[in-house]
């Protein structure tokens, strides 16, 4: 009835494999889980163990495919009607997690059950990172709004997987998601948010994750600069004010902010009490420096 994928990479799953195990088991219902190692030069022995449970497959691909790829490889191996992808930093936070998705697996559905964050975990290394989790990712179901699709953990029939599918061109950090959201909205499937949330336990530090914001940032830029998704300005608050600041000729005064006050912007951001306001900031200033870079 139901296939339970995890895309990894170089991450210990064998704890979030035997939690799920368990609430299929208990379930009584048709599972698998297959848990697909993109590349990973790390964990991959301690990971083969997830073969000796019962309906579980461990996959290894020696070459790192990226995020898209390995999501639509998992989909080709489920032999279920309907996929449930977790994230390998994922913990199960609910013994009900899996009982909760085996209600919508009757029909065709997009269902997302949502992102929560340890409440006791205060390390100030990865103050950014928890910060930013906590207050735009940890939300209620009633207030992720309608069109707000997530990777991290949901439930989507293989019937519609199979007519989206992640874009494979995508071979940087960031946005698959956010396209493979407006691919499902363009083709009218609307997505179902329940309160089911998996604990984001992969943090990264602060420096890891300004990294990765200027990463995904840049991969932003990239796809508009393609002009093959027209829409991204529309999907992603960042892109349309930056192409605002380039209408009125912003762009090189905001570069050259970006220039003088990145190490102070960067500090404030690695703080025990990072703002947001500032984290919007800094990528706003960073696109406008990425777009003059050719």
């Amino acid at each position: 009835m139901i296939s339970i994928l995890i895309p990894t990479y170089n991450f210990n799953i064998t704890q979030l494999v035997t939690d799920l195990h368990q609430q299929a088991l208990n379930s009584y219902t048709d599972f698998e889980i297959i848990v697909m190692e993109d590349g990973s030069e790390k964990e991959v022995e301690s990971n083969r163990l997830i073969n000796e449970l019962v309906n579980c497959k461990h996959i290894v691909l020696k070459e790192n495919v990226g995020r898209s790829a390995i999501r639509n490889k998992l989909a080709e191996e489920a032999k279920y009607d309907h996929l449930l992808f977790i994230d390998c930093d994922a913990q199960v936070d609910s013994e009900h997690f899996v009982e909760r998705y085996l209600s919508f697996c009757k029909e065709e559905c997009v269902v997302i059950g949502g992102t929560a964050y340890d409440p006791n975990e205060t390390n100030p290394d990865y103050s950014l990172r928890l910060t930013y989790g906590r207050k735009r990712e940890a939300r209620i179901a009633s207030e992720r709004g309608r069109n707000n699709f997530a990777t991290f953990n949901f439930l989507i029939s293989k019937s519609i997987f199979s007519r989206i599918r992640f874009d494979e061109s995508i071979r940087g950090y960031g946005h698959e998601d956010m396209l493979f959201g407006h691919q499902l909205r363009k083709f009218g499937y609307k997505f179902i948010q329940i309160e089911n949330p998996l604990i984001h336990k992969g943090l990264d530090s602060n420096s890891t994750f300004i990294c990765k914001t200027e990463e995904s940032t840049r991969n932003l830029f990239l796809l508009h600069q393609t002009g093959r998704y027209p829409y991204l300005s529309e999907e992603s608050k960042l892109l349309n004010v930056f192409l605002f600041l380039k209408r009125i000729k912003l762009i090189r005064l905001a570069a050259f902010k970006f220039d003088i006050t990145k190490r102070l912007l960067r500090w404030e951001l690695c703080s025990k009490s990072p703002s947001l306001l500032l984290y919007d900031v800094y990528k706003l200033l960073f696109i406008c420096k990425t777009s003059l870079l050719k």
